[in-house]
Order: C-alpha cells, then structure tokens, then sequence
C-alpha cells in the first residue's frame, strides 16, 4: 500500500528546492544590477575623463615612443654584466613578413576582439568585472593591444591614476592615428619575448634561427605565449610552463575557429627544433648572483618586476668580475665530472660589506636553487670561532688558557643531562693544550670546555652580533656547530672579526637608475662596532695557525701567498672552511643537497676551493697584513710554562694578547732575565715577525 505521507514529504521538499532556488536567483539579479549600476558609473566616469583626455592630446601629435628596455646589471666597475641583456635584440618587419600563425595566435591569447573594438574592449572589462567579483579576485585582465602598446611605447609602469588616465587618452589616440594593422604591426615588433629578443622577428631568430614569416603554428602559439611571463614561460628555462601555456592558445585558437581542432593536437605534440641555449640565456655569467639581486630589487627595495623586465633601468651593484671568475673557476675545478656533490661559495669585503662574488652550485642549467642562502647545513668546527672570540671577550680566557685533549663527559642542566663529545678519528693529544693547538687541530673537547666556561647563551649573543639568525640553543653542543648556518651567515660573521669587530651589512646593490639616470634608490652604509677590536685581532692571529704547519688547512697554504685566517669545518654531512684576508672573506661549503653523508675524500675538497679562489681573486692585489690595533701585546711565551720565554729559551713562540691578559712572570728555567727581551721591545719583534711571516707567506 503507498505511503501517503512519504509523496507529501517529497512534495514539501521539492517545493523548498524550488523556493530556495527562486531566492538565488533572485539575490544574484540584485546583486547584478547593483554591479551593473556601478559599472554604468564607473563607465560614464571612464567616458568623461577619457574625453577629457583627448581633449588635451587633440592638439598634441603623440609623443616620441618610449620602447621597452632591458635592465641592465653593472658590476663594482661600472661595466654591464655580459651575460645581461646589454641592449635591444630588435629588428622590425611589416606585418606582412610576420607568420599568420604567429599573428592569430597573438591575438588569440592577447585580443580576441581587436578588429572589433576601438582601443578599449567593454564587453571583455564587463567580462572581467564579473569573473573578478563572483572569484573576489583578480584573476582576468581587460588591456587590450593598443592599451598594451601605449604603456610600453609612452608610459612607465607604475600603478597610478595618472597613469592609467594617461593610458587611456594615448590609447585613443593611437586608434585615431593608426589603423589596425599599423597598430598590430608596431605591437608585434615591440614586445619583449624574453633572452633579449624584442619583437617577432629578433624572437624568432632567437628561439628557432629562422625568420618570422616561416614560424609554423606550432612555433607561433609558443612565442605567443613567452610576453606574459619572460621567464616563466620560457622554453628554455621552464619548459613544462611553455608548453602548457602553449597548449591554452592552440585550444583558444581552435575555439576562434581559426584552427581546427585536429591541428591544435597536431601542434602541440609537435616537437620544435629549439636554436641552442647561449650562455648568457642559461646561467652564463654569476647566475646566482642575478637572481639574488633581482630579489632584493623586487622584495627589499619594492622595484616592480614589469619595470625591471622592460623598463630599462641600470641596478649598479657590488659584483667583482675577476673575484666572480675566480669563485666559478674554483668551484668547476673543485670535484670530478661525475660528482654529484653540490658546492657554494660566497665572497664578502669586510670593509664594505659589499659581496664580491657568489656561486649557488654547480650547475645552474641544472637546479637555480641558490645553496649560499641555506640555512640546513651544520657548520660543524667552523663556528668554533664565535665560541672563542666569546670566551676572550669575556676575559676569562686567552690564547695560553689550557684544557685537557681527552674524551671528557660534560654535565649540564643542573647535572640532569650529559654530553660525550669525540675528537675526529678519536684522535687526542692526552696533555692540556692551549687555544692555539685546539684551533690548529680543530679540538672538539678543548671547544667544549670553552664554550661551558664562557657560557651557551653568550656564545648565541655573540652570534647574534656577528649576524648570524639562525636558531640555535644553549646546549653544550653548540661549541661543535649543530646548528645549521648559511653560508651567507658564515661570511658575514668572520667579515666582521676580518673588519676589526665592525659589522658592516652585506650588500648587493649599490644605486639604482631609471632610464634617464634619475636614482631610485641608493644604498646607505650600515657599520657598526659589535666587537672590541683587540679581541677580533687576538683571533686573527690565533685563526692564522689553521694554514700553518700541524693546522687542518695546512696542506693548501702553499697556494694563498698572502697572511691569512681561517677555520675548516667537517660534519657526517657537510665540509666548511670558511676564512678571510683583510679584503675577502668567504666562506666554502661542500656537501649533498639530500642530506647524504660526505667521504673524507669528499669532505677535502673545500679547502682546496677556498685557496684556489683566494689565490685567483686576490692575484693582482698585493700581500697585507692584519693590521694590529692599539690594546694589543705581543711577545714570546713559552708555551709549556705559559710564562713569557726570554731569548735563550729553546721552545718559544710569538702570542698576541689583549693589552693587561698577558703573561708577567718571565719562564724560570732560563736564567735570563737579565736580557729583558721577553718583555722590552715587544712591537719592534712583532714588526720582525710579520715581515718573516710575509716573506714566508710569499715564498710559499
């Protein structure tokens, strides 16, 4: 027997559906009419102000056109950066010499209704308003190609009212001085596709060697699509986005009912015979370098990314060309062609902080991310100078302080925890060294105990200071470098001890020009004393013993003939040695990008890296020393007693000391006090030891 009341449930609820579906439509009606109410406004509005325009211009011929420009980057010589665009690649045709596929493919993705309306497309604004309104975004655009035209051939690209108002009146006048296919024509030879190809013709030599009037359809609807996004749609570089992008035109031109369908499938399983990459189109010339200046234009200094694309402005920046060399030759050189271990490499003066030179890795064809700017990799040793220039700040330690070489348990956290730290190879020297012996052999147990003495949270406080951000805790593992650090921070930190103690901000861009040389921006020197300069200098001279004999970069200071300090640094995954002279610091990483452990055959190549590069970078600038500042004292000492070491004693050596940390008490196993020389003149031995110390340096 049917159910009565289940047919009068389905009948009520039909009904609701029906009621419900009444009210949406409804409220959309509303809701269009309100928007059309507003875009009637905002049309009137556009009318008057556009009459307004041309009521100005009626009298004015238009102006000389303004082409789009490459932006050029200048290095510290002021000399363009060659693989760079320097300039236009543009050579115009008439429209009869462009390819019809080339031309519809344009106008499929561009324009559709170019022939049809009169500079502005009202029906694709209304279009676009309601795309956008019901999206709440702006996902469709409304220029059309004479709109196009006149911001690239008369204006800039800032987003203004002005500008748009003076758009739209050159707009108009262009349609009232050309007709379509003078307008099409000047479009077709202006626009920018990428790899300093201007116009169709110059994108056609540059992408398939072949003239304009001989692209196919397949051919055309891939230049077609490169204008929106140079780079990101170009074959060259993102060849997944260029085909893709390829594709929306070819189905856009069957819709047109310009193409057949069969033919857009034809087309774009077609495979194109692209003219080889040049250098300067995929990577060529610090690569790494280019990008990280285009981001700090675009991001930092707020340049927008259509005004350096093709406004033409000039980004002067810090880049060295022979220090830049150097890096990328270092880093070519550094491993065997089938390694797969990936290298970066950055070079900052400590006195400006202006980066000289930058390598990201390997390969730039092969993988654009920028390994400086790594913040995963351990720096393992090479942050146990930040541990020492701490523990001297602090005037509880100096370069005579000892510790035991041995394995050691250390507690910590009110003796809840403990850490058990091990020597490399678990190689210990099993007597009490000094700070000069533990940074010439990379002592872990010895970096341990000073980074307990000083304290965790100094050490962190110091980095800080020296410009390292990354994360780290005050644990006694701190001292070996467990926390990851970037290259770019590792620089910038021993630029700062290379620099007296004075942190000057690392710095790429120097000014930048628009077109007509006006400044859009000028960088500002930022200096400022983060560490005494006593202290900075004291760890120079103790950093020296890391290229010298018994030091863990001993084997390549036959290369650098010039005085200089560093630290290696060696982890399961990474190898670091990061150094400076007084004009370079760098820092050298080495490693695999997946978190895979190094060989020590692999760990060894970075410091034959570092020197390579210092030894190229700095050929023509003569040898210095790290001049000594005032509070400094140098004398013997003999490294057994600590004591200072008169002249007859057989095992002595040269110390440096903050002025009132120095040795008094003069070694009591040889009688010679009566010479004085353990502690009268102290500067004029110094002078005498660092013209041995150069002319060893040199000799090397």
């Amino acid at each position: 027997m049917a159910n009565p009341g289940g047919r009068q449930d389905e009948r009520k609820k039909k009904l609701r559906n029906e009621r419900l579906r009444r009210e949406n439509r409804l409220a959309l009606m509303a809701r269009a009419q309100r928007w059309l109410k507003l875009a009637g406004l905002g049309a009137a509005l556009f009318v008057a102000l556009l009459l307004g325009g041309l009521l100005y211009l009626r009298s004015q011929a238009l102006p000389a056109a303004t082409v789009s420009q490459t932006s050029q980057l200048l290095d510290i010589r002021g000399n363009v950066i060659d693989t760079f665009h320097t300039g236009e690649n543009r050579s115009s045709v008439p429209l009869s010499e462009i390819s019809p596929y080339a031309v519809q493919a344009t106008l499929a993705i561009e324009d559709k209704r170019f022939y049809k309306h009169f500079g502005f497309d009202m029906r694709g604004m209304a279009r676009a308003v309601l795309v956008n309104v019901e999206s709440l975004s702006k996902r469709q655009g409304a220029s059309t190609l004479t709109q196009q035209l006149a911001r690239n051939l008369y204006l800039t690209h800032a987003r203004t009212w002005t500008r748009k108002l003076r758009e739209a009146a050159y707009t108009a006048k262009l349609e009232m001085s050309y007709s379509k296919d003078e307008i099409l024509t000047l479009y077709m030879n202006q626009i920018y596709y990428g790899h300093g190809a201007y116009g169709i013709e110059a994108a056609a030599q540059r992408y398939f060697g072949k003239k304009a009037a001989e692209l196919s359809l397949a051919e055309g609807a891939m230049l077609a699509g490169v204008p929106k996004g140079p780079k990101y749609y170009s074959p060259y570089l993102n060849m997944k986005n260029a085909k893709d992008r390829q594709r929306i035109i070819l189905n856009e031109m069957a819709a047109g009912g310009v193409i057949t369908k069969a033919e857009a499938d034809a087309a774009f399983q077609e495979v194109l015979a692209f003219k080889p990459a040049s250098g300067g189109d995929m990577g060529g010339f610090a690569p790494f370098f280019r990008d990280y200046v285009r981001q700090v234009a675009i991001e930092r200094i707020g340049i927008e990314e259509l005004l350096l694309n093709e406004g033409g402005i000039r980004i002067y920046t810090t880049l060295d060309p022979e220090a830049q060399r150097a890096a990328e030759a270092a880093i070519r050189d550094g491993f065997p062609s089938d390694s797969e271990q990936q290298a970066a490499l950055i070079a900052v003066d400590p006195r400006t902080g202006y980066i000289k030179a930058m390598v990201g890795g390997r390969d730039y064809k092969a993988n654009q991310y920028n390994r400086v700017f790594a913040k995963t990799r351990q720096p393992g040793s090479s942050f146990k100078p930040v541990v020492y220039l701490t523990a001297l700040e602090s005037g509880g330690m100096t370069p005579l302080t000892k510790f035991k070489s041995e394995p050691t348990v250390f507690t910590y956290d009110e003796g809840r925890k403990t850490y058990e730290p091990r020597n490399y190879n678990d190689k210990y020297a099993n007597e009490e060294i000094d700070m000069r012996q533990a940074i010439a052999s990379s002592d872990n147990i010895y970096a341990v105990n000073t980074v307990m003495a000083a304290g965790p949270d100094k050490v962190i406080e110091m980095a800080r200071r020296l410009g390292i951000e990354s994360p780290m805790k005050p644990v006694p593992s701190l001292a070996l470098g467990t926390f990851p650090v970037s290259p770019f921070e590792m620089a910038s930190a021993f630029g700062t001890i290379a620099n007296a103690g004075v942190r000057a901000e690392p710095t790429a861009i120097v000014r930048i020009e628009d077109r007509n040389g006006r400044i859009l921006y000028e960088a500002e020197r930022s200096e400022k004393r983060v560490v005494d300069a006593a202290h900075a200098y004291v760890l120079t001279r103790l950093m020296q013993s890391v290229f010298e004999p018994g030091g863990t970069a001993s084997r390549v200071a036959a290369m650098i003939k010039r005085p200089v300090a560093g630290k290696t640094g060696t982890t399961a995954n990474d190898a670091w040695l990061v150094g400076y002279t007084p004009e370079l610091a760098v820092a050298v990483w080495v490693g695999y990008d997946k978190n895979r452990s190094i060989t020590p055959v692999e760990a060894h190549r970075a410091a034959p890296i570092f020197a390579g590069f210092m030894d190229q970078a700095l050929a023509a600038v003569p040898p210095k020393l790290f001049p000594m500042p005032e509070g400094v004292i140098s004398l013997f000492v003999d490294p057994g007693t600590g004591k200072a070491a008169a002249a007859s004693c057989p095992n002595r050596r040269l110390e440096t000391f903050v002025a009132g940390t120095e040795p008094t008490e003069i070694c009591g196993e040889h009688d010679d006090a009566a010479d004085g020389e353990a502690r009268d003149g102290a500067a004029a031995r110094e002078r005498e030891s660092w013209w041995a110390d150069l002319k060893r340096w040199w000799q090397r």
